[in-house]
């Protein structure tokens, strides 16, 4: 079925709105662990900044997820007919620079800045969530990517040469490593529409694979660590994201070459091929952000009322006990202990489910 122009404007402007959307959720959880970060410092809440600790990577996290949804929308068909904005030449090398920004960069580090924030839960002792950490992960995120980075940019560079051009090294179909199709609409040049190649996409599929594998066995790990059932209920939202939304991506970007740019279905395949990610980034940042943050705002407000009123407060059923480093003979760490009671339930942030107690 030919693409009428209603269904490419249809899944464009959707598009569009859901970017905004992400957008919006990641300018409000910045700005609101900027505010967390603020308190802490001006208010002296020395525990709560040992919460605080990979608020750079969490940040970094979210812009990761806004460079890549930006990105989408350069893919987007609908945009492609507006000649007098966009020319040709100019669309081609759009959809050239997608496929390695993304695919090669956003997503990978996307991946990447997930795995370490989970890994950090396991590495506390060994004051995994210091200011140094958080450069360091910045630094460990981007040097991991770079291989995803180099194999993108060589699979969009040499298409000649895997297509059996001139010093050609092998001969794939271009399904493989097709980044566009040029549209033709009553025997003219309309537009250049971008495509998924089927290499690419396999290197990405690769790459997710062994993460997801990965996070798994963190996952597991830090079951055994959270203090109650709403912290189990996070941690598997989670799992079950990763381990949904990813592999749909992957799959849905390999059906795609099945179908041409030119067809209604190609551009349903890869409209949920974007939701599906758009999703496992909305619930990445909800559970890594956005509950972490709200969760220390709310110890904040207990810390304020054992301040006032210490004796009761230890008595009470629910409380946690907030203790700083070496305040006891028995506690040598940052000790969190929760008594069960549904109604005073306070929840430690995603990112601190060890109790540091020896």
């Amino acid at each position: 079925m030919p693409l009428t122009k209603l269904v490419p404007d249809a899944f464009g402007v959707v598009t569009i709105c859901l970017v905004a959307l992400l957008i919006l959720l990641g300018l409000l959880c910045i700005a609101y662990s900027f505010y967390f970060q603020s308190h802490v410092r001006r208010q002296g809440y020395i525990q709560l900044g040992y919460f605080s600790g990979p608020w750079i990577i969490r940040i970094t996290f979210i812009l990761f997820s806004i460079w890549w949804s930006v990105g989408e929308i350069l893919r987007l068909s609908f945009l492609r007919r507006q000649r007098r904005f966009l020319d040709l030449r100019w669309q081609e090398n759009a959809c050239k620079w997608y496929i390695v920004s993304n695919l090669g960069f956003a997503e990978p580090c996307l991946f990447l800045t997930l795995m370490f924030l989970l890994r950090a839960t396991l590495k506390m002792e060994s004051g995994a969530l210091s200011g140094k950490w958080n450069r360091n992960t910045a630094g460990y995120i981007f040097l991991y990517s770079l291989p995803m980075l180099a194999l993108q940019l060589a699979v969009v560079l040499s298409e000649s040469r895997l297509n059996g051009g001139s010093g050609a090294f092998v001969s794939l179909p271009h399904d493989f490593t097709r980044t566009f199709i040029i549209n033709e609409q009553d025997g003219e040049v309309a537009s250049a529409l971008c495509t998924y190649p089927l290499l690419s996409t396999i290197i990405l599929g690769v790459f997710a694979a062994v993460l997801t594998f990965y996070l798994f066995w963190l996952g597991r790990q830090i079951l055994k660590l959270v203090i109650n059932k709403r912290l189990q209920k996070r941690v598997y939202t989670l799992i079950f994201s990763v381990s949904s939304f990813l592999p749909l991506r992957i799959v849905l970007l390999c059906l795609s070459v099945l179908t041409s740019p030119e067809k209604i279905l190609f551009e349903a395949i890869t409209f949920l091929a974007f939701f599906s990610l758009f999703c496992f980034s909305v619930v990445s940042i909800c559970l890594l952000v956005y509950f972490p943050v709200s969760d220390s705002m709310a110890l904040r407000g207990l810390r304020d009322m054992e301040d006032e009123e210490r004796t009761v407060t230890e008595e009470r059923s629910g409380a946690l006990l907030l203790a700083a480093p070496n305040s006891s003979e028995n506690e040598e760490g940052l000790s969190l202990r929760g008594r069960r009671d549904s109604s005073q339930e306070r929840y430690v942030e995603l990112s601190l489910f060890l109790e540091a107690e020896n």
